[in-house]
């Protein structure tokens, strides 16, 4: 059973390039600086993909339809890339989120891709309200990912605000939570922040945040972002008096690195200062949420 484990959370700059050649080697050159720094696990943004459309030149970024056309298109490029990256550098990897095709339109999808090419899709399950003016459609489906590296969880972005979501992983036994995101204003970031720490003291696990940073008014999409990384526990003697295992400067473009600490953890609920996960069920209107998570084994030994 996995004690520790290094996770490094991209501060990741929405920029502007002008080939797809060019965000290859932007991504590339981000995934070797994430593994250069022991991380086992490196988590990207929600929305870092729309990043693609400025290379595909200004009739397609400047129009909001054609971006998420196009990116959605880009999905297995995306993937395959990153999947490359993954082997290469011996890491898991979630892939920055963008829209994909569904039925009757887009959702917005986050891919999570394995050392040995096996990849996990979550996509977001409730609308922003921008996401409903884009025509992009919530998902259907809430997962957990058996992993080498554990059971995790993703909610992306809006989706960590809603504790009835996030908690039906952490009955499915998800021990750590990916929270990308991308938020406009420092406001957004907060509402994000809050979320993660507030999902992490009610189910004694940790969250990971990645948000995307920089002005990128080439796009109507992702026009402007403001945020920072953090890797978060419960507030506990046992763990972080503040609940901060590590956290990035505003909108600076870096990793930010924390370990998580799941021996520790896994004391915690049992004997830590408080029992918020054990005491959930005593609410008024608790009732079990377990049997509505799909169970996605990425494991090598579930491949043989």
């Amino acid at each position: 059973m996995l004690r520790k484990l290094l996770v490094a959370a991209a501060q990741y700059p929405i920029g502007e390039p002008k080939t797809l050649a060019e965000w290859d080697a932007k991504i590339t050159a981000w995934v070797a600086l994430g593994a250069a720094t022991g991380a086992k696990l490196l988590v990207f943004p929600e929305y870092a993909a729309i990043e693609q459309a400025a290379a595909l030149g200004p009739d397609v970024s400047g129009d909001l339809f054609k971006t998420l056309s196009a990116v959605a298109d880009l999905t297995a490029h995306r993937v395959d890339l990153h999947a490359a990256l993954a082997k290469k550098h011996d890491v898991h990897i979630l892939v920055g989120s963008g829209p994909a095709r569904a039925a009757g339109g887009f959702v917005n999808a986050a891919q999570l891709v394995t050392p040995d090419g096996a990849v996990g899709v979550q996509d977001k399950m409730i609308m922003t309200p921008f996401e409903r003016d884009w025509g992009v459609s919530p998902g259907t489906a809430i997962r957990v990912f058996d992993t080498d590296i554990g059971r995790l969880g993703i909610a992306i972005c809006y989706d960590s605000e809603f504790p009835l979501l996030v908690r039906a992983m952490a009955e499915a036994d998800a021990e750590y939570l990916l929270v990308p995101s991308c938020t406009e204003r420092v406001s957004g970031f907060h509402r994000i922040r809050a979320a993660a720490t507030a999902r992490s003291l009610e189910n004694q696990f940790a969250v990971v945040t990645s948000p995307t940073v920089g002005d990128a008014l080439w796009s109507p999409a992702v026009d402007r972002n403001a945020g920072s990384a953090g890797v978060f526990v419960p507030p506990d003697a046992l763990l972080s008096d503040t609940g901060v295992v590590a956290e990035g400067a505003l909108n600076e473009p870096v990793w930010v690195t924390g370990e998580i600490d799941f021996a520790r953890l896994r004391k915690l609920r049992s004997s830590g200062e408080m029992r918020n996960f054990a005491d959930w069920a005593a609410q008024p209107g608790a009732s079990p949420l377990r049997d509505r998570v799909e169970i996605v084994d990425l494991r090598i030994s579930a491949r043989g």
